[in-house]
């Protein structure tokens, strides 16, 4: 296929995808590569609970955060394994901690980010260019070799692309630099859960069939998670 072609038609897929769930509460964008749900799920690399979790912690702050500021702002609430983004515009500072004091509040939230704006609602066509920009930046992502895709989180405001998701140190890399080669993008935020490659090898990898004789042992800890900070990429 042409690449202009594959190009298009990557793009008509990620600008169905934006435009769709930009109409949900946080205007975060998860790419489901125009498959049902359910097949999304087996791609992301979140348990299909963690996915529930998620989208659960969202309509729960986009609820929250409509009683706070009523129609004098606007909220978008994205979140990934508990880390919940905070995007758009509040009247006043003292709202604006507030809002992440109450985002806090939610049940399974593990960590809060604040990028809300303390200013006048953000006007239509502006959030209209975000939303070009996130169709964009998905469909660059979609042709990038090495780049999990349908396990990373889109959304931008003002310019600023958020990627969220779990990823490893060099896919990570690979898709910020793609990101911030997408004409009008101003900065891109990586708020990724960085893990190694062997974690998700193991992950792969067929569960050892238990010996149902054997003795029950002990549980064992949880291996710790390593989360990836807020980190802002410079446009060239």
């Amino acid at each position: 296929m042409p690449t202009f072609t594959r190009r298009a038609r990557s793009l008509l897929v990620a600008s169905m995808a934006a435009v769709t769930l930009c109409t949900l509460p946080g205007c975060g964008v998860l790419f489901l590569g125009g498959a049902a749900t359910g097949a999304a799920v087996a791609v992301d690399r979140r348990t299909a609970g963690q996915q529930l979790e998620d989208k659960t912690i969202e309509l729960k702050s986009a609820n929250l955060m409509r009683q706070l500021v009523g129609d004098k702002g606007r909220i978008n609430s994205t979140c990934y394994e508990g880390q919940l983004l905070l995007t758009g515009d509040v009247p006043t500072d003292a709202i604006k901690q507030q809002a992440e004091q109450t985002a806090g509040t939610i049940q399974n939230v593990k960590k809060v980010v604040n990028q809300l704006r303390v200013g006048d609602i953000t006007p239509l066509s502006v959030r209209s260019n975000d939303t070009w920009i996130t169709s964009k930046v998905i469909a660059s992502l979609i042709d990038t070799k090495g780049v999990p895709t349908r396990t990373i989180t889109v959304t931008t405001e003002r310019g600023v692309v958020y990627l969220l998701g779990k990823v490893t140190p060099d896919e990570g890399s690979r898709a910020a630099t793609v990101a911030s080669d997408v004409s009008g993008v101003n900065k891109v935020v990586k708020l990724f859960d960085i893990v190694s490659p062997e974690s998700l090898q193991q992950r792969q990898s067929p569960a050892p069939v238990q010996d149902i004789t054997a003795a029950p042992s002990s549980t064992a800890a949880p291996d710790a998670k390593t989360s990836g900070g807020a980190q802002a990429m410079p446009i060239k």
